[in-house]
């Protein structure tokens, strides 16, 4: 089976508390040119891949998805731009109006990781749309090195509403000031005139905490939990159901009790 990566845009943006400023990068506009196909099914798809092109389709359009073919080789380099997969790109179709779509998903080989199929939307310039944009850590916290804490991040993406051709990269948050136990939220961020943030405010993105330090075991205490993970682990395993378990159980304290004698 092949692996299939969902395309998230992602966004620039700015810090998290009083003291920051916004850094905001517009996404570069890619060129992509396209055949329009009429064949599907897998021997449609490996002709294509022999013929050195893979199967796609662009949806949002009035009579549904469209089939299409496209050069894996230009599509991967867009996707390995700093843009990545919320690369605003122009589809060029022969025999067809120019679209502005974006990678909605696509699939990799499990094995050679080359491109396998691509599916886009289209997007209309002057329509607002909703995407998923990631958070980017900037800095070490106070916390961290001040107080032996770590940066743990809850959540890396929120979702934004902005026109296409104002996707910012991706949201850079400072945490430079962050001490133990103090941490962002959604609410916390500088919102850009372009884009405003649709996750539920109260959302914790990252906050320092305290790891957690677990005690060594006494030497007789440590003996007794290597006896009991010894005991536990055809119940981890499964194998069985526990009245089998207990009658192969009661074979083996036989044999131990004759060894005595």
């Amino acid at each position: 089976m092949s692996d299939r990566k969902a395309a998230k845009a992602q966004i620039v943006g700015v810090g998290p508390h009083d003291n920051y400023e916004r850094k905001q990068t517009r996404i570069m506009e890619a060129v992509l040119d396209a055949v329009e196909r009429n064949g599907r099914g897998k021997n449609e798809a490996r002709r294509l891949r022999a013929s050195g092109r893979i199967p796609a389709v662009v949806y949002g359009g009035k009579d549904g998805g469209k089939p299409i073919a496209v050069d894996p080789k230009v599509l991967a380099k867009i996707l390995r731009t700093a843009q990545g997969a919320n690369t605003l790109i122009a589809l060029n179709v022969p025999g067809a109006r120019d679209a502005r779509v974006l990678v909605r998903e696509y699939q990799l080989d499990p094995v050679t990781h080359e491109l396998l199929h691509a599916d886009f939307y289209r997007v209309a310039m002057d329509k607002l749309i909703r995407i998923p944009v990631t958070v980017v850590p900037q800095g070490e916290p106070k916390g961290v090195k001040q107080q032996g804490g770590v940066l743990d991040i809850v959540h890396r993406q929120i979702e934004i509403e902005c026109l296409p051709a104002d996707i910012p990269n991706n949201i850079e948050v400072d945490v430079r000031e962050l001490m133990v136990g103090q941490s962002i939220r959604v609410k916390d961020l500088v919102l850009s005139e372009k884009w405003k943030a649709v996750t539920d405010p109260e959302t914790m993105l990252l906050h320092v905490i305290i790891p957690k330090v677990e005690e060594a075991p006494a030497p007789a205490e440590a003996a007794a939990a290597g006896t009991a993970a010894a005991t536990a682990e055809p119940e981890v395993i499964k194998k069985g159901k526990k009245e089998e378990e207990g009658a192969e159980a009661a074979p083996a304290a036989a044999a131990g009790k004759k060894d005595k004698k």
